[in-house]
């Protein structure tokens, strides 16, 4: 499959900051809209990266919103899609067509998601539940409030409503507030307001010290006797590393056995997420899986120059870049705390050394950058390969059971 554009996702959260779903678009270098052709070539990629071999949703409970247009809604690629984790969103306007209408209520029949732009409710009315599952609310202007309002009181009790653009905590917390989901753009890689600094817990206290005598290489029973302090860290840990299949080959039992298995740097990559998952400062939940997704798609995107060993440090660069969020602390403390590679220094601090131009291409992936394009040629990375790492980045996340 010969790719020349590059995926961008945006997360859909509901109003407990849950990531409900992405949508996932190509990125868009010019103003003309996406032709069927385009449309039909994303969904027969994203189905052919998140199905398993044996048929399973490698994304589980996530749905994935992608924009149609009237020719090709009877695209093949639609069945290879879990129509219940499937939602095409369409313009409003698109249904004046008999024709279109009658696609898309088939579509609905089969159980595909409906999501309606630019949608006139009122004019709508009663008719809506028969054709969307979704609605989109645009907001214009400043009070996003009054608006998000106006249009919860339109709800209807089986047409979820989403509200967008909404950059800013407060529009967030008034969407939140009427029920409305609500596709946040970067909004949740900004701090909250008023979200004070909390520190490290004694769990996290107890990590950050297995981390550093990981570090060092320690004898395998000191640092049994200090995640011995924490039942539950142990727990956590050992059912992180089988969760994902991290490549054992059988289930692992002790902390003994995953380092005779593992070594000492997957086990530094396990406990950086464990650092993270351990935080009780309140982050929000699309926080810390965008560090996972990101500390991962970075990993893969460093694995054919420099290796699966040297990769794992990108990973903990990965979620490192987001750990000053998830612990609330600023980054030099973090840096403080735990003694890190020359390298994986300066990619968290400048994106600079061998690390931080994955990181920094992680990074342009989450934020629909101009800059994707560039930073993929200089590491000598095709569309293909990065769209590929994003998707299974993804799909890794889900599989975590933290």
């Amino acid at each position: 499959m010969h790719q020349t554009n590059f995926l961008v996702r945006e997360p859909l959260l509901d109003p407990k900051q849950r990531v409900v779903g992405y949508e996932l678009t190509w990125q868009q270098s010019s103003l003309e809209p996406f032709t069927a052709q385009d449309l039909e070539e994303l969904v027969g990629f994203v189905a052919s990266q998140v199905n398993g071999d044996d048929g399973s949703w490698l994304l589980r409970d996530k749905t994935l919103f992608l924009q149609a247009v009237p020719a090709m809604l009877s695209t093949d690629a639609l069945y290879n899609m879990p129509p219940e984790h499937t939602v095409l969103s369409i313009r409003t306007s698109e249904l004046a067509n008999p024709s279109t209408l009658q696609a898309v209520q088939a579509l609905r029949a089969g159980g595909v998601g409906i999501l309606l732009r630019e949608a006139d409710l009122a004019r709508i009315g009663n008719r809506l539940p028969t054709i969307a599952s979704y609605v989109e609310v645009r907001f214009s202007g400043a009070d996003v409030a009054s608006q998000a309002r106006s249009y919860a009181l339109l709800k209807q009790s089986t047409v979820r409503m989403v509200g967008r653009p909404v950059t800013t905590w407060a529009d967030f917390d008034a969407c939140a507030a009427l029920g409305l989901d609500a596709f946040v753009g970067k909004l949740h890689l900004t701090p909250r307001p008023g979200a004070d600094a909390k520190g490290m817990n004694p769990a996290q206290t107890i990590i950050m010290q297995l981390m550093q005598m990981v570090k060092q290489e320690a004898d395998i029973q000191q640092i049994e006797a200090v995640l011995k302090r924490d039942a539950t860290l142990s727990y956590k840990l050992l059912r992180f590393i089988n969760s994902a299949g991290f490549g054992a080959g059988r289930e692992v039992q002790s902390l003994r056995q995953a380092l005779a298995l593992l070594g000492y740097t997957p086990l530094y990559r396990w406990l950086t997420l464990l650092l993270a998952t351990a935080s009780t400062s309140g982050y929000s939940p699309v926080l810390l899986e965008t560090a996972v997704v990101r500390g991962r798609l970075a990993e893969l995107l460093g694995q054919a120059a420099l290796g699966k060993s040297e990769a794992e440090n990108i990973f903990v660069a990965g979620m490192f870049s987001l750990l000053d969020r998830l612990l609330g602390i600023p980054m030099r403390e973090v840096l403080e705390a735990i003694q890190l590679s020359d390298d994986v220094v300066a990619a968290l601090l400048t994106r600079g050394g061998k690390y931080g131009p994955y990181l920094a291409l992680a990074e342009a992936c989450e934020l629909n950058s101009a800059l994707v394009a560039s930073l993929a040629a200089s590491l000598n990375l095709t569309p293909l390969d990065v769209n590929k790492a994003h998707l299974s980045a993804l799909c890794w996340a889900q599989n975590l059971s933290g």
